[in-house]
C-alpha cells in the first residue's frame, strides 16, 4: 500500500474495525494493531477477548489507551501497516484523565495535542495508517457538560484527521463510502 493515512469513520457497529482489518489482512505483511480500549467491566473485556481472537496470530498488538503516539513511537515492531483502534476510546481516555473543572477549550486542545502528535508519527512513518473513530456529529445534543466535552473533543480530532488524510470512508452497515 505504501505510505497512506486512511481516516474509517463510523457509528457503533457500522464495520469499520471490520473493513481496517480487511484492509489490513490483504495489503499488510507486518501488522501493529494499537488497541486503545481499557477493560473497566466485563462487558468490556469480552469485547476485547473477542477483538484479539479475531486478529491474525502473526499481527503484533499494542495497548495503547493513553498516551497513545509515545507508546507507538516507542513500539520496536518493524511494520508496514498500523490499525489504530480506536480514536473513539482514545479521546474518552483523555478526557477522563484531565480534571473535572476543565473548560471546552482545554479539553479540545488535550485531544488536539495527541492527534498532532500521531500525525507527527505518521509523516515520519514509512507504513499505511488506518485510524477508525465514531462519527458523533449526527446524533443529539449530549445531555451533559462531560458528553457535550466529548463529542465536542472527538468532532475536532476527526476534523484534524480528515484533513491531514489521503483517504476518508464513512461506513454505514459495512459499506464504505468515500468521503477523500
Amino acid at each position: 500500500m505504501g505510505r497512506r493515512l486512511i481516516l474509517l469513520l463510523g457509528g457503533a457497529r457500522s464495520g469499520k474495525s471490520h473493513f481496517a482489518e480487511t484492509s489490513a489482512r490483504e495489503h499488510g505483511k507486518r501488522v501493529l494493531f494499537v488497541a486503545t480500549a481499557q477493560a473497566t467491566d466485563a462487558d468490556m473485556e469480552g469485547r476485547i477477548a473477542d477483538h484479539r481472537a479475531s486478529r491474525p496470530p502473526d499481527w503484533h498488538t499494542l495497548e495503547a489507551p493513553v498516551d497513545t503516539a509515545r507508546r507507538i513511537a516507542a513500539s520496536s515492531f518493524e511494520r508496514d501497516t498500523l490499525i489504530l483502534d480506536c480514536i473513539t476510546l482514545m479521546t474518552s481516555n483523555i478526557l477522563l484523565s484531565l480534571p473535572d473543572s476543565v473548560s471546552q477549550q482545554e479539553a479540545n486542545e488535550a485531544a488536539l495535542c495527541e492527534v498532532d502528535r500521531l500525525l507527527e508519527l505518521h509523516q515520519r512513518s514509512a507504513a499505511t495508517w488506518l485510524l477508525v473513530s465514531n462519527e458523533v456529529g449526527m446524533g443529539v445534543v449530549p445531555p451533559t457538560r462531560l458528553g457535550v466535552h466529548y463529542r465536542d473533543m472527538l468532532g475536532r480530532a476527526n476534523q484534524r484527521l480528515a484533513e491531514a488524510a489521503d483517504e476518508v470512508l464513512l461506513l454505514v452497515a459495512g459499506i464504505p463510502w468515500r468521503l477523500k
